[in-house]
């Protein structure tokens, strides 16, 4: 125990002390320690009920003796000292002569009962020898078991265990929820004040705009204005429903994904080719949010587009069956390395010389908590061709 404590110091005053570690750390000393205090213990009461069986058997002899000045005392021992502890006497041959603390029931539906019980006994404790003071030529021994009081403490380092392994795991599932509420709240908080602060030249220009109308401006350069103010606008709404619950309404899924194709297309150099695999059908509907949506296309596409460096293909094949849309977006670049994939939807993680990592993270949420559908890695070859899947429910 002592060096228990001296551990827990050292830890609680490491200077490398975390206090995740620390508290499992501490857990598991404390386990530790239960133990060997249990074990102690059952041995300790092992001795005892050992003893208490030899001055059972003592008892019993001075009782066959007659001795009047000791059959008080060894009436009150028969009586006290055997009543927790399972025994079998048997004789030198290996018949059972008695029992004593053994469940009757058991034995009267089990004929067999008996010689378990004396086989367990054996393995348990050595026998007590009792030499018979009236035949001294016969020789008996007692055989016993562990009482209900010894067993409970053995096995109590185990209950303890698993309580403090529930509890322990309790712990982390609660402290993985809560850093997932805080996780959301940034999410919410970025989403919701990148909506605010894009709003006011959003304003403006719309304001501009209008001027522009009744002016005689150029109305080339006034439809670029137009598109962009429109896809400022769309961005602010794009931001304004992260953390709120979207409203999902069928959708022509072919059209949505060939106009964002289109917009990438038209921002990609003359190297990147686009090709757009659909069924027959022009018309695939699922339910979706389409601002939400078309931004995860965008998403994965501008990754794409990353991806190849500027020269190479971009496959977008779209597929269904009764259940499910499938969208599979395959590009020619550079691949994921391996040791990158588990940490692609992470908030943060980037292999981008700028940018947030937050374009695939953002997305799987989307996809997942938003539109209840999958959003994965379908596999990467390096220098050859990488793909994501989407599968929505129809």
């Amino acid at each position: 125990m002592i060096f228990i404590a001296n551990a827990l110091l050292l830890l609680m005053f490491s200077s490398a002390f975390n206090w995740r570690t620390g508290l499992a750390a501490i857990a598991i000393l404390i386990v530790i320690g239960t133990i060997f205090y249990s074990n102690f213990l059952a041995k300790k009461i092992a001795a005892n009920e050992k003893i208490k069986v030899e001055q059972w058997v003592q008892a019993i002899n001075d009782i066959n003796n007659n001795t009047s000045s000791t059959s008080n005392l060894a009436g009150k021992i028969l009586t006290e000292n055997s009543r927790d502890i399972p025994m079998i006497t048997v004789a030198e041959t290996d018949s059972i002569l008695d029992h004593y603390n053994l469940d009757t029931d058991k034995i009267s539906k089990d004929p067999l009962y008996l010689k378990k019980q004396l086989s367990v006994f054996k393995q348990t404790n050595d026998p007590v020898v009792w030499v018979n003071p009236l035949n001294p030529s016969q020789t008996n021994y007692v055989y016993f078991g562990e009482s209900d009081l010894l067993i409970q403490i053995k096995y109590f380092p185990i209950v303890q265990l698993i309580i403090v392994g529930l509890f322990i795991l309790l712990t982390l599932i609660a402290i993985g929820a809560r850093n997932r509420s805080t996780q959301n709240q940034v999410w919410v908080g970025m989403a919701k004040e990148t909506a605010h602060q894009l709003g006011t030249p959003i304003s403006s220009l719309e304001g501009w705009i209008e001027m522009l109308k009744t002016s005689s401006g150029d109305p080339q350069i006034l439809a670029e204005m137009h598109k962009d103010v429109s896809r400022l606008k769309l961005v602010s709404d794009r931001f304004g429903k992260i953390g709120s619950k979207p409203q999902l309404e069928p959708t022509n899924i072919i059209n949505h994904v060939e106009q964002m194709v289109s917009y990438i297309k038209g921002r990609a150099g003359e190297k990147i080719k686009f090709n757009v695999i659909k069924p027959q059908a022009e018309f695939i509907l699922a339910n979706i949010n389409p601002q939400l949506f078309d931004w995860v296309i965008e998403n994965l596409l501008k990754n794409a587009l990353d991806a190849t460096e500027g020269k190479g293909k971009i496959n977008i094949t779209i597929k269904n069956d009764s259940k499910t849309v499938t969208i599979d977006i395959t590009d020619s670049g550079k691949g994921v390395l391996k040791k990158n994939i588990p940490h692609l939807f992470k908030p943060g993680f980037t292999t981008k010389k700028r940018g947030w990592g937050l374009g695939l993270s953002l997305s799987k949420r989307i996809i997942e908590e938003y539109h209840k559908g999958q959003l994965f890695l379908k596999m990467s070859e390096p220098n050859n061709e990488t793909t994501f899947r989407i599968i929505l429910n129809q």
